[in-house]
């Protein structure tokens, strides 16, 4: 039986037996299944083009979910809403650690942490999606989780959620992201420091907006003011700047972080990027290459379901916000749920109306809004004044479900440039 993403109330899943080989009559009529998936989903076949050509390599080291279940795949959009999970990990990899500087020297190169921490929900018809930036220094209750070896990681009463990978591995940042919000997510994959270095270099960089100079020293990230496409260590650099915008803190950086996403969603569902054949199957090879995924996201069709629920969607109608959180009393450098404007996110994400922003593009002054253009042209202004510009599909707007102001968060049809510190 499917569950219902939006779900409040978990249960938990049961153990079977595991299935007999298919038989080779099934084999072929699922392969022919693929084919005409991918065909149907060339627009937008990424993760299609992946699955079929890569497939066998992508579930070599699939992980388990605990507690999560998924649905039966079959060939179409996959049915009803789904949560999708995106970790992004500081493991210091062998050929990339020279890179990174004093992070991967002595006892910093230890452990590897969940430093990004994005869930993905795609609603029902019709399809909207909302990427939801968890904090890395969110101080939350772990549960008890399955750790990759079998042994059981014991529950915590508060821990911050980015010590959640060391400890249990992807499974329990799972479970716990599951706890606190409350939903059911069946699918999740894990991306390292090296995996976006390789995937921003084969997809030809992204054009980011500075409105004022970045100038980080302890990620060496040096950027004038303008528009910079960036790949590889720059991309890195880029996503994990946390001196150089805003207040120099977590929550700024996850609105910096999200600009790029928005601009990243815009490029690869552009007709020019998807419909070249060589930069599909670079892509593709790459992640399979980098990303470690649950067992539940390793089959072909289940790639192809999703690329098929996501490819229509309007640019107004992704959204990228911030889990609302407060400054924890314990420790000005944390921070603790805002449960009740969770709360809010959650009967909205249920209601599967459009999202109204209502508060800024940012928590921590990360980014701010480009002004509307007076005409068309090739360049835009920007804000110089550091704090964002409301558009029409804030505040202004009179349909959909407007969200409390404590959340932040920009749609992928808005342009946000970084709040630079330079």
């Amino acid at each position: 039986m499917r569950t219902d993403p939006l779900t409040r109330v978990q249960r938990p899943v049961g153990q079977h037996a595991q299935n007999p080989s298919p038989r080779p009559l099934r084999q072929v009529l699922k392969l022919v299944a693929v084919v005409v998936a991918v065909v149907v989903v060339s627009a937008s076949g990424v993760a299609a083009y992946a699955a079929f050509e890569l497939g066998s390599t992508f579930s070599a080291h699939a992980v388990d979910l605990e507690g999560q279940g998924s649905a039966p795949p079959d060939v179409g959009a996959i049915a009803g809403g789904v949560n999708l999970f995106l970790a992004g990990t500081d493991v210091c990899e062998a050929s990339f650690a020279p890179l990174f500087g004093g992070r991967c020297k002595g006892q910093d190169a230890v452990g590897e942490r969940n430093d990004v921490n994005l869930l993905v929900h795609i609603s029902a018809s019709p399809r909207r999606v909302t990427v939801i930036s968890i904090p890395r220094d969110l101080v939350i209750p772990t549960p008890s989780c399955r750790r990759p070896d079998g042994s059981t990681a014991p529950a915590t009463a508060a821990s911050m959620l980015n010590s959640t990978y060391g400890y249990g591995g992807l499974s329990c940042v799972v479970k716990t992201v599951s706890h606190l919000t409350g939903l059911t997510i069946p699918y999740a994959a894990r991306i390292t420091w090296g995996g976006v270095i390789q995937l921003t270099d084969v997809i030809g960089g992204v054009t980011v907006c500075v409105a004022n100079g970045i100038d980080d020293p302890y990620t060496h990230l040096h950027l004038s003011p303008g528009d910079h496409t960036i790949s590889g260590m720059t991309a890195l650099q880029f996503l994990r700047t946390r001196h150089g915008v805003g207040d120099g803190g977590d929550l700024g950086r996850i609105s910096n972080q999200q600009q790029y996403l928005s601009r990243l969603a815009r490029k690869l569902m552009s007709q020019g990027t998807l419909s070249n054949p060589a930069v599909l199957l670079q892509l593709a090879t790459a992640a399979v290459q980098n990303i470690t995924p649950s067992k539940s996201l390793t089959d072909p069709l289940t790639l192809v379901q999703i690329a098929l629920a996501v490819k229509s969607v309007p640019f107004d109608q992704i959204v990228f916000v911030q889990y609302p959180t407060m400054d924890d009393p314990a420790d000005p450098n944390r921070v603790v749920p805002n449960e009740p404007a969770a709360q809010a996110l959650w009967v909205a994400l249920a209601a599967n109306k459009r999202l109204v922003l209502t508060g800024g593009a940012s928590q921590g002054n990360g980014v701010i809004v480009e002004k509307p253009k007076a005409s068309p042209g090739p360049s835009s202004s920007v804000s110089s004044s550091g704090s964002p510009h409301p558009s029409p599909s804030r505040s202004t707007s009179s349909s959909g479900v407007k969200l409390p102001s404590s959340i932040a968060g920009q749609t992928a049809a808005e342009q946000t440039c970084s709040n630079g510190n330079g």
